[in-house]
């Protein structure tokens, strides 16, 4: 999948930011789409499609339970 999307959760990454997860969600859907950049008439889909990545990512990163 993506191979530049690194892993957002402890150990791994002990602090994760806003920006963290919005790159992450940027780089899933670039790919899923196929657009890098996606055309004019694409980007208000594009633009929620990562939104809502966004927010799942960050549900899933907050109800995480990591035992160490």
């Amino acid at each position: 999948m993506c191979r530049s999307i690194k892993t957002l959760r402890p150990p791994y990454t002990e602090t994760v930011t806003p920006e963290d997860t919005r790159a992450a969600a940027l780089q899933y859907v670039r790919k899923v789409s196929g657009f890098r950049q996606p055309a004019a008439h694409n980007t208000e889909a594009f633009e929620l499609a990562v939104d809502r990545v966004a927010a799942a990512t960050e549900e899933l990163l907050a109800s995480l339970v990591v035992r160490r």
